[in-house]
């Protein structure tokens, strides 16, 4: 699989990323047991004898002499040269001893394996290397050193952080006989972050010691300058190695003061599976949410460009802290009440919780954070506060006689219905899982937050007693449309989704029952549907037609969704069980959750219609990478003979300029699926060896959430302002009117 750009949807998509992949050879049902044979021969597995062998050639090319005739089926036998190498293979397998074992050192474990240390050599790796500085830079914020950071993304792809905060140590290091400077640099697990008395830091989100050296290791070129003492100091770096060594100059007079670090760097081609390109929405995304959660820190982020009218700059600083996050994040919504927001510090650990719930939004929006880094899996810190909450206005309910006893006690899903909340805290030493950090494990944060919830929650709620009627309406609202929706819940929980009894009609099911091999297609409308059911691989490939555009189900709740048939219908054809069950892969019936429209407005609509579903309904899919946009061509050409298919104007323009300039050809735009013939639909969007897919994954939680929220909720106002804003950056010859 090769992973291309990011790519967005359009400009009003910054959050989620899209990876481009295009698949060779990669059918369920081929062997790929043959890479070490000859080319003359390859090998086949045993479910390879009923694959249809189809001809592979350059995407935007087609003509008939391509096509191969059913009948023909591929010889397999293997040489005796292959079967020799084979086995002097396998017996140097056998031969295991202590030359076999490796001893990495210095940074090469990094560059022999950047994704245990990055995530992927993709753009979400690529990113990750901005986050690491940038997360080191706001350490020396929240420690009180440093007030300003100032990002720029320059022409060359590199990429420059600066910070006004004390400067990495010069001085000589006494364990490894190396500056100090460059012992953060090209050794790992270094660092002043690892907490105790003679830390550097009382509070950090870097705790590894990994994340500058992990940089330099990965960049092939990196120069660090650093202020310290009056003085300005030097290096540059090559792959994790020293190049030049360290330098120093005496500060002007007027600048004698000036303290900080600023690292430049340029990310090794070698490393990353994609081009360098660092997207500055993405980017901007990350310092926002820092400057949120650092009130007194100023973030500069700056796009330089050869272009004059490519140059962008944003100016980060929210001196309202979480309260404005919240605000930001519901400003699309109506609240029930103003930000409910405080700070406290229990045993050397702070807590800053802002949370509002509101009136037209039907599932709940959690952001947890621990020392500013981001926990996407949530932690203790996010239980501590769903229990508590769940808790308190539990008892609440009960005492205001709202609730019954006889009555069934509010979930926590209920509760937590409509409500945006922030939790944030500050642990001098954290657990995370992993170098990403996507999960705090610390359990005496938990107990820590759950009592200042319910503490701080139950003094205000007690003295605002207006606003805890509107709450606790809103989560009654909640039980009883779960409670509408339980019929229609315990159909779907009854019904074996394993079983083709209960499938939709409509579906045309693969004769696989292995989930990783098979696919599904969402198709628009019946007639798309019956000409991707004659062009699909039907061992391995599901078609599933929708009639017309589906509910919105931002603004409709869960009793809604189990009432509409396109969504029932989605439901149990996709295996997704019941909304707010922990997601389980492992009933999904298609790993490959593919969304094929026509390439016009309705298409699009349909198309974040079903993504919007998919986001509020089940987010793991997301996760899990299992959501994919099909890439129909635009463009058929056709000239003579040859017929060469283009996927957008770019594609168009090049084909074009390969022509002679008095050439001729009948050009066709596809605006529909059913204007394709099978074969045609089957060539170009549905073969996986010559196909383009999308692959969906979510960046950014809370902005992908205030996208959805704009352009599916109920607010017109607002949808009206962000389609004038984006109005001014679309090129209008491209609307389809």
């Amino acid at each position: 699989m090769v992973m291309a750009p990011l790519l967005k949807l359009s400009s009003a998509y910054p959050p989620i990323r899209f990876m481009a992949s295009r698949f060779f050879h990669t059918s369920p049902f081929l062997s790929h047991s043959s890479s070490s044979l000859p080319s003359s021969s390859f090998s086949f597995s045993r479910t390879s004898l009923f694959f249809i062998p189809r001809a592979t050639f350059p995407l935007s090319k087609i003509s008939s002499r391509h096509l191969v005739p059913k009948t023909v089926t591929p010889r397999a036998y293997m040489s005796s040269s292959s079967s020799t190498e084979a086995l002097r293979k396998n017996e140097s397998s056998k031969a295991y001893g202590s030359d076999q074992i490796q001893v990495l050192e210095g940074l090469d474990p990094v560059r022999k394996r950047p994704g245990m240390y990055i995530g992927s050599t993709g753009p979400r790796g690529l990113h990750h290397l901005v986050y690491e500085i940038l997360d080191n830079a706001v350490d020396e914020a929240q420690a009180g050193f440093a007030s300003k950071i100032d990002v720029v993304l320059l022409p060359d792809d590199s990429v420059s952080i600066t910070d006004n905060g004390r400067g990495i140590p010069t001085d000589m290091h006494p364990v490894t006989k190396k500056s100090a400077l460059e012992t953060v640099l090209t050794v790992l697990h270094a660092g002043g972050k690892f907490g105790g008395a003679n830390s550097g830091y009382s509070v950090s989100g870097g705790l590894h010691g990994v994340g500058l050296s992990v940089v330099n290791a990965l960049s092939e070129t990196l120069e660090v300058t650093v202020w310290r003492g009056g003085l300005e100091y030097k290096q540059k770096y090559s792959r994790g190695k020293p190049v030049t060594p360290l330098t120093f100059d005496v500060l002007p007079v007027g600048q004698k003061d000036r303290q900080g670090t600023c690292i430049r760097f340029w990310p090794d081609k070698e490393v990353f599976t994609t081009d360098i390109e660092f997207d500055y929405n993405t980017i901007a995304s990350r310092i926002r949410e820092l400057a949120f959660l650092n009130p007194k820190l100023t973030i500069n982020l700056r796009k330089e460009d050869n272009d004059p009218e490519k140059m962008l700059h944003d100016e980060y600083f929210y001196a309202g802290g979480l309260v404005e996050y919240v605000k930001w994040l519901n400003a699309d919504k109506r609240a029930l009440h103003d930000v409910l927001s405080f700070r406290k510090e229990v045993d050397g650990i702070t807590i800053d919780v802002a949370l509002q719930w509101c009136e037209d939004a039907y599932s709940d929006t959690i952001l947890g954070y621990a020392n500013s880094i981001r926990t996407i899996d949530g932690g203790t810190h996010i239980d501590g506060m769903k229990a508590s909450l769940t808790r308190t206005l539990n008892n609440f309910g009960k005492k205001s006689k709202l609730i019954k006893e006889k009555d069934i006690a509010l979930s926590g899903e209920h509760v937590r219905e409509g409500l945006t909340c922030i939790v944030s805290v500050k642990v001098p030493d954290p657990e995370f899982e992993g170098q990403t950090k996507t999960r705090l494990g610390n359990p005496e944060v938990r107990k820590v937050v759950d009592l200042s919830i319910q503490e701080y929650i139950t003094e205000y709620l007690e003295l605002h007693p207006d606003v805890l009627d509107l709450i606790l309406s809103k989560a009654l609202n909640a039980l009883k449309a779960a409670l509408a929706a339980k019929r229609a819940r315990e159909l779907v929980r009854q019904k074996s989704v394993l079983r083709s009894s209960s499938l939709p009609g409509k579906l045309a099911d693969c004769s696989s029952t292995n989930p990783e091999e098979c696919e599904i297609f969402i198709v628009e409308g019946d007639s798309a549907g019956g000409t991707a059911k004659q062009a699909r691989d039907r061992r391995f490939q599901a078609i599933l037609p929708l009639r017309g555009k589906i509910l919105n189900v931002e603004r409709k709740d869960e009793a809604a969704i189990y009432k509409n048939q396109e969504l029932q219908n989605l439901i149990l054809g996709l295996g997704l069980g019941l909304k707010g069950e922990d997601f389980n892969k492992d009933a999904l019936r298609y790993h490959k959750i593919i969304i094929l429209t026509d390439a016009d407005v309705d298409g699009a609509h349909i198309r974040t219609l079903l993504l919007t579903f998919f986001f509020r309904y089940q987010k793991a899919l997301f996760d899990e990478r299992c959501i994919y946009v099909a890439v129909p061509p635009l463009y058929k050409v056709e000239r003579g003979k040859q017929v060469h298919y283009c996927y957008d104007d770019a594609d168009l323009k090049k084909l074009r300029s390969s022509f002679p300039s008095n050439a001729t050809y009948n050009l066709q735009r596809f605006k529909g699926l059913g204007e394709m013939m099978p074969l045609q639909l089957w060539e170009t969007t549905m073969d996986p060896e010559r196909r383009l897919l999308k692959q969906l994954a979510i960046d950014d939680l809370a902005e992908t959430n205030v996208i959805f929220s704009s352009l599916m909720g109920s607010r017109v106002d607002l949808r009206r302002d962000m389609i004038l804003e984006y109005a001014k950056k679309m090129n209008r010859d491209q609307l389809d009117i």
